[in-house]
This record gives C-alpha cells, structure tokens and sequence, in this order.
C-alpha cells in the first residue's frame, strides 16, 4: 500500500476508523472525513502519521465539492475509495416513521452513491473501491428491517457499478460485517446483542481491525482478480 493514495468516507469511528489506521501503518497516504470536526481530528491524532482528517458531511453535495476540490489539490488522484459512513436506528414495522425511511435511505444509500460519484473523476485507472455493507442485508432481525433493506441496496449498486467501471480496471467489491464490537453495535440491548451471539459458529462479536484487514486485502494487489464481490467478516453467522 505504500504511496497509495486512500479516502476513507466515514475514517473518524468504528469500522471506517480501523480501516483507516490499517491503511496508514501499510504506507498509504490516507484521508479520512467525518461530519463534526473534533471527531475527525481525534481521529487523525489516534492514527498519528500518514494521514489527513477533512470535515465533510456526505449527504451535503456542496461539501462533497469541496473534498473533491481538497483531494485533487493536495493528491491529484485517488488508488482507493473506501465509504463507510451509515446509521442504524432500530425500529419495528409499526414504528417506522417517514424520517425514520428518510434518513436511512439518505446516508446508506443516496450519500453513499453521491460519495462514489463525485470521487470517480479522481480515480485512477485500475483503482479499487470498497464498500461496507452488512449481513444485515442477508438475513432479516426484528427492529432492523430498513436497516438491512439499505445494506442489500449497497450489495445491489456495487453490482451494477462493477459492470459499468470494469473498462476502466476499477474493482468494486463490499465487505459485510457481522456484528462487530462497534459504538453501533453497543446501541443493541443486552437481549439483542445475546441473541446475535448465540448464532455466530465462532462464538464471539468480531473486532472493528479484523474488518479492516479484509477492506485491506478487497483494496490491495492481491485481490486483482477479484470483482463484484460481497466478503462477509461474520464469524459465519450468514454463512451457516
């Protein structure tokens, strides 16, 4: 990864923030944004060399101008596009509010393709994007039910845009955790989180660093010959 040049769109917590320390240990030159600007500079801080923090809210076109802008300036291109920004805000049927559909609908899905679109002129030929979906978006869970429905649309774009940048030699591929020791994941009541163990063959939640390695080796040379893929870092709870 050395001399990469990667942005990392969520890089400020969870499991965008370990992909992001992964990348700058291996020698890319990482950006990372978040949408507060104490988040994303603590961030950078924790990570220490190799990386640079740029506040930007990715449901903001005007802000996504600005990274853009920010990024062709200071790097003239991009080798890997990582977006890892999302929200899961649980909600049974009859719950649901039209907010509730709208803000999904917003961040994990038209943010997350305004993100890859506007960061497409700056890819390189032969450059790989990662996406981070979920298992979520395999198997259903009461209360998470718009939740999975936007992590299946990330599965679904990734197919189509696989096909459409593959003359360009740009790889697009989703990593899908299972549950992870996230801050999402300590929104989960203590019956929930059980529930969810319960089901894993490994027999334990997964590490926000385990994910990162295989976003590593999705954006890495030696996943050349691997396109359009969903890899799911759940301990085999959807694969069982």
């Amino acid at each position: 990864m050395n001399n990469l040049n990667a942005l990392i769109v969520g890089g400020a917590s969870g499991i965008g923030l370990a992909a992001a320390r992964h990348f700058a240990e291996h020698g890319a030159v990482t950006w990372i944004t978040g949408r507060r600007e104490e988040d994303v500079r603590m961030a950078a801080e924790s990570i220490g060399t190799n990386v640079k923090p740029i506040r930007t809210d990715p449901t903001q076109p005007a802000d996504l101008d600005a990274l853009v802008q920010q990024l062709r300036n200071a790097a003239g291109h991009l080798d890997v596009l990582v977006v890892s920004a999302g929200i899961s805000e649980p909600a049974m049927l009859g719950e649901i509010t039209e907010d509730h559909i709208d803000r999904h609908l917003a961040i994990n899905v038209k943010a997350l393709t305004l993100v890859v679109q506007a960061a497409l002129p700056l890819m390189n030929e032969g450059g790989s994007i990662v996406l981070i979906g979920s298992i979520a978006g395999l198997i259903g869970a009461p209360g998470r039910s718009l939740y999975s429905a936007s992590k299946a649309a990330v599965r679904t774009l990734a197919r189509g845009w696989t096909m459409e940048l593959a003359p360009r030699g740009i790889r697009v591929n989703v990593v899908s955790p299972g549950p992870i020791n996230t801050a999402m994941m300590a929104t989960a009541g203590a019956e929930e989180r059980s529930a969810y163990a319960a089901q894993i063959p490994l027999g334990r939640f997964g590490q926000p660093e385990e994910v990162a390695r295989a976003v590593g080796f999705l954006a890495s040379s030696d996943s050349s010959y691997i396109a359009g893929v969903e890899l799911c870092v759940d301990g085999g709870m959807a694969q069982v």
